[in-house]
């Protein structure tokens, strides 16, 4: 751990956004896209496999023995880590990302400065989409530390896992990570309903069920936030609608155009004159036009309507890039990772009353069924050795295709 530390601090010192660590192979790092590799040290498989059994929690060690990767963040000396540890041809691998010490805000970001009416806003969905590593977390944490600045309410967060550690300024903050503090994101959406919240935000919207709880919970009051990946704004809108099957498409559509706040599509657009990157935006907001599309089905008009919405604050990609990136006079630089952090970040605590290794009980119609479960499942010889009723084979089949997804 003591090697693990060093590495780590060195990486901050040099600036450095990543690590890959695998066995056998040179560290590998990147900065501002490109990968550097550090021929001078090399870790044999066997420090790294007694580094992830010094680092990874006993639920953790399960979940990488049965679905082969994990995910986790935890603080080195001080340094903020999210990690995700997986099974490949040399063993076991770890890529690192680190987060920097302060907490991002909207300017700070360089993004549009429009984006706190969603922070405003009392009820309503907002989806923050794009591909994995284009910022969607760190955009969402600035929307958050615009919350915390501006407003007095209580803000619940189900993440997986919790990258920034955020003090309570007139927010009151909780924030509850997935496998360790609620089991699955609709037990935690079900339990956050009783917790008074005001802000919710969701880490991910990938299931039918976290979607339709979303949905319910944005209707119902509450201003939810959460991620999809999808590429734009038909796909995200499309995508909602097709996997909710508890209920009929129409109703999905009718619920959503009535409830959602707006669309956020984001994409990184490194500029060579800056040496760094910026967020580039496509925004919609939910105006009476844009849900009358949404309940009538005419996904495929949605951009057009953005184009002619420019003077209520939405942007195609390239409007976004050509209104606002070409004519913005000054760029404020990425946040360092060794930015000083003014507000002394939380202390996480385990309590005594808590098993945070235990499994969690997934039902079907009141009869449970423990998960995870093993990706390799020997096929019983009938339906009854599964725990459950044969006419919900399809959905736990389902359950196991997702989770060893």
């Amino acid at each position: 751990m003591e090697i693990f530390a060093k590495i780590i601090n060195a990486c901050y010192d040099k600036g450095y956004s990543d690590l890959h660590i695998t066995g056998d192979h040179p560290l590998v790092c990147r900065r501002d896209g490109e990968i550097f590799f550090q021929k001078q040290h090399v870790l044999s498989p066997q420090y790294v496999d007694q580094l992830v059994e010094t680092i990874l929690n006993p639920r953790q060690k399960r979940q990488l023995k049965e679905q082969w990767s994990t995910d986790l963040a935890l603080s080195v000396s001080g340094k903020r880590l999210r990690i995700n540890a997986f099974s490949s041809h040399r063993g076991v691998s770890l890529a690192i990302r680190f987060l920097p010490s302060a907490i991002p805000d909207l300017e700070g970001l360089n993004l549009h400065p429009s984006l706190k009416d969603f922070c405003a806003m009392k009820s309503g969905l907002l989806l923050i989409c794009g591909s994995t590593g284009s910022g969607k977390t760190t955009t969402i944490a600035a929307l958050i530390n615009e919350i915390n600045t501006s407003r007095a309410c209580h803000v619940v967060t189900l993440e997986d896992p919790i990258e920034y550690l955020f003090t309570s300024r007139n927010a009151f903050i909780e924030q509850r990570e997935l496998g360790k503090h609620f089991h699955t994101y609709q037990h935690g959406l079900l339990d956050v309903l009783r917790q008074a919240p005001d802000v919710i935000v969701v880490g991910e919207m990938r299931t039918p069920e976290t979607i339709q709880l979303s949905l319910d919970a944005a209707e119902s009051g509450h201003l939810v936030i959460a991620t999809m990946h999808a590429g734009s704004h038909e796909e995200a809108v499309h995508r909602m609608c097709s996997l909710t099957h508890s209920m009929s498409s129409e109703h999905t559509r009718l619920q959503l155009s009535q409830s959602l706040a707006g669309i956020v599509n984001q994409q990184l657009l490194y500029m060579p004159k800056l040496r760094h990157s910026v967020p580039l935006l496509s925004v919609m907001r939910n105006t009476r036009a844009i849900a009358t599309l949404i309940r009538d089905n005419k996904l495929s008009q949605l951009d057009s309507m953005i184009e002619t919405c420019k003077d209520k604050g939405m942007f195609t990609l390239a409007a976004y890039r050509e209104d606002y990136l070409a004519k913005r006079t000054a760029f404020r630089q990425p946040l360092g990772l060794n930015a000083p952090n003014t507000a002394q970040v939380p202390q996480e605590y385990a309590s005594r009353i808590f098993n945070y290794n235990a499994q969690a009980e997934l039902r079907w119609d009141g009869v449970a069924a423990v998960a995870p479960v093993p990706v390799a499942v020997a096929v019983p010889s009938s339906d009854s050795a599964f725990g459950f009723p044969s006419a919900d084979i399809d959905d736990y089949i389902s359950e196991l295709e997702r989770r060893s997804v």
